[in-house]
């Protein structure tokens, strides 16, 4: 276990200054434009976004904290991570060679569409719940 946070130290040190980075770099007014505050567009964005921007779940959370300290919705930053995780845009050509085209594609898309109900429900429930 030692050994694992270890190995995890640099990918979090190269996390959290590519976070800085893009703070330092991208102005704030950006998410504002690409996120509008609509409850059924945001998620989308939110997924859309994350597929593309595959990783892994620990590095998924630093960003999604940063997001929702620019005032971005709860439920296209859940989307965001959740899609972050499963849906692996980038890996496709990988997965499609591995596991074939159709699977590959069917799974992504199931995994984008199930984000994005993830995220909604969450919210409803933190809502009901909270």
């Amino acid at each position: 276990m030692l050994n694992n946070i270890k190995m995890s130290i640099p990918i979090l040190a190269g996390v959290l200054l590519l976070i800085g980075l893009v703070n330092t770099l991208v102005p704030k007014e950006f998410f504002s434009k690409i996120f509008t505050g609509n409850r059924a567009l945001d998620p989308l964005i939110g997924a859309l976004f994350g597929s593309v921007a595959a990783g892994n779940p620990l590095t998924s959370y630093l960003i999604g904290g940063e997001l929702l300290k620019t005032g971005i919705s709860l439920a296209a930053v859940l989307a965001f991570i959740v899609s972050w995780v499963t849906v692996g845009t980038i890996q496709l050509p990988a997965e499609s060679l591995m596991l074939g085209k159709k699977f590959a594609l069917l799974r992504n898309g199931i995994s984008l569409i199930m984000a994005i109900i993830i995220a909604v429900l969450t919210v409803l429930a933190t809502g009901i719940l909270g």
